[in-house]
């Protein structure tokens, strides 16, 4: 698991609109760094809406939002314009960056076994330091939880 203080895992991934970024790119600021299991399913669109929706909150705190899937970066495009996304998502559909951080699991659903996305977010400095990793988060009320981290 990424412990709090520790520097994050780099990563490179294709965002949404076909460039490549990596972390590093992000420093100078707080970032809001959260892995979701799918474009548009229910509790991944519950959890991205609620981001979008205080949005306003994490710009003036200065933080940049990102959020990384498996999910194609065609399937990031709909599901961005479906919901009025204003932030970036990543596609990493190897998983590099979700083992990185390590919410890359084995997970049961209706009864099967199977390797899926561990809905977490990691707060990040502006030097590129954990300062907050959360772990099996749940859609409702987690942008505020994430915001309060920032104070």
């Amino acid at each position: 698991m990424i412990s709090e203080g520790n520097l994050a895992p780099d990563f490179t991934l294709e965002t949404d609109t076909g460039e490549t970024v990596s972390l590093t790119g992000f420093r100078g600021r707080p970032l809001v760094l959260f892995f979701y299991p799918r474009d548009d399913t229910p509790g991944c669109t519950k959890e991205a809406c609620a981001f979008r929706d205080a949005y306003a909150e994490f710009q003036e705190r200065g933080a940049a939002i990102v959020g990384v899937s498996p999910d194609s970066t065609d399937s990031h495009v709909r599901f961005k314009d479906k919901y009025s996304l204003p932030f970036v998502l990543l596609s990493d559909p190897e998983q590099k960056a979700a083992q990185a951080y390590d919410v890359w699991r084995e997970k049961t659903m209706y009864g099967r076994r199977r390797m899926g996305i561990l809905r977490s977010t990691f707060v990040i400095d502006a030097d590129g330091v954990v300062s907050r990793a959360m772990y099996g988060v749940k859609p409702d009320g987690h942008a505020d939880d994430v915001l309060a981290a920032l104070s």
